[in-house]
């Protein structure tokens, strides 16, 4: 059996704030990376200011109290090896940095800063950025054609998980400076944060450079999650049409959480499915049938859920046969169990993957710093021995949970007009799914 390379580089610290800092020693390494996760994106938001979290990432960049000039404040991280960005999601925003390990003590200096001291500067001018930003998610009508934002929109269907990260065009330009302000001052607490280094880089050291960086931030509160209804939706098109010489065909279902003892089964079946040429999703819709040319299987993660996703691009004319196929590869998958092989296969390269993502910075901030965000993240050992364990009836059994009819979401966005019926049955009887 392979061993892991890793013995025991995670450290953690929590400092009188109550900010957590966790540090991944990885003295092999030449780079290490350096993030702060927050517990603020679209799920905390009112439906008025949808959008503030990602508004607020924006802002950042344009300057702090320590650092007024926002091209100045990029350009010092820039001068010492690093990259300053930020990204919003639906639960969660983090900002990072690949860091000099012999050149930390600025990054620390500029990330601490404008995350604890922004001056809300330029807030017109990047609001017109933002308002671009979202033409890219709508067409020249304004409809919304993004088909994540419409799956998990009709998947959360009124809860703030189905809101647009980056908010609507009414909500952006509705937004005001007072509520910028007002979210800084709800979610960028210190005990709503998690700092996290990882690289050839020492704990102490990275606490030292948290404390004297971070370690002005008011502790605040913690961030909590509306919680999820469960209720059953039954299976439900979206079907959007655009102008395009493809159509995007995606199916999600809501599925169990990272900490659920039934989630390493999903990360096995998503690597049956999408993991290679060798992979059913490829083998079956590319390489044997020729129906699209960009196949793909994902899980979307939630602190309480997960939404595990199947999607194609295909000619417009192709669509109803890429559906049948992509709904009988998860039927399948309820209905028989997965050979012996296969399985050892799906666990073998999902070993493999963990390990090397050992060789990345970036990798073990994620792991280890954005789950902390959420809970306490199983170590390399502790994520290879669930892997190990499930079986092939597991399989079938998550897989009859998760990808029963009644929790289908099937969208479609593209020149669908002509067959947008035939769809509609074909989703109503969502063929071979378990009801």
């Amino acid at each position: 059996m392979l061993r892991a390379p890793m013995k025991d580089p995670v450290h953690k610290s929590v400092l009188g704030n109550g900010l957590r800092v966790v540090t991944v020693e990885l003295p092999h390494l030449h780079a290490g990376m350096l993030a702060a996760y927050v517990r603020a994106g679209s799920r905390h938001e009112d439906p008025r200011v949808n959008g503030v979290s990602h508004f607020l990432e924006h802002l950042f960049f344009r300057g702090s109290a320590g650092y007024p000039d926002g091209r100045t404040l990029n350009s010092l991280v820039e001068d010492v090896g690093g990259n300053l960005n930020g990204v919003t999601t639906r639960d969660h925003g983090y900002y990072y940095t690949p860091v000099h390990p012999s050149r930390m003590e600025l990054p620390f200096a500029v990330l601490g800063d404008m995350l604890a001291r922004p001056l809300f500067k330029e807030v017109e001018l990047e609001r017109e950025v933002i308002l671009e930003e979202i033409l890219d998610e709508v067409d020249e009508d304004g409809r919304d054609i993004d088909v994540d934002n419409l799956s998990k929109r009709a998947l959360f269907e009124g809860h703030p998980l189905g809101q647009k990260i980056a908010g609507t065009r009414e909500t952006v330009s509705g937004l005001r400076e007072d509520d910028l302000r007002a979210h800084h001052a709800r979610a960028y607490g210190a005990r709503n944060l998690v700092v996290c280094a990882a690289g050839p880089v020492q704990h102490r050291e990275v606490v030292r450079l948290a404390e004297r960086s971070f370690g002005q931030l008011p502790p605040g509160t913690v961030v909590t999650d509306t919680p999820l209804s469960r209720g059953t939706r039954g299976p439900r098109l979206v079907a959007v049409e655009h102008r395009e010489s493809q159509t995007e065909v995606r199916l999600s279902f809501a599925a169990a959480a990272e900490d659920h003892r039934d989630f390493p089964a999903l990360l096995l079946l998503r690597r049956i499915l999408d993991d290679g040429l060798a992979a059913r999703l490829q083998l079956n819709v590319v390489e044997r049938k020729g129906l699209a040319y960009a196949v793909h299987g994902s899980i979307d993660t939630f602190s309480d859920c997960s939404v595990f996703e199947v999607e194609a691009a295909c000619a417009p004319h192709k669509v109803p046969l890429v559906l049948a196929e992509l709904l009988r590869l998860l039927a399948e998958l309820c209905d028989e169990d997965v050979p012996s092989d296969e399985l050892r296969r799906a666990k073998v390269r999902h070993r493999i993957g963990l390990e090397f993502a050992l060789d990345s910075a970036g990798e073990m901030i994620g792991w280890f710093g954005g789950t902390e965000l959420f809970r306490a993240p199983e170590g390399f050992e502790e994520r290879v021995a669930k892997l190990e364990a499930v079986t092939a009836p597991d399989l079938r059994r998550v897989a009859r949970a998760t990808f029963h009819r009644d929790g289908l979401v099937a969208c479609t966005v593209g020149p669908i007009a002509s067959i947008e019926k035939r769809l509609a049955a074909a989703v109503d009887d969502a063929q071979g799914l378990p009801r």
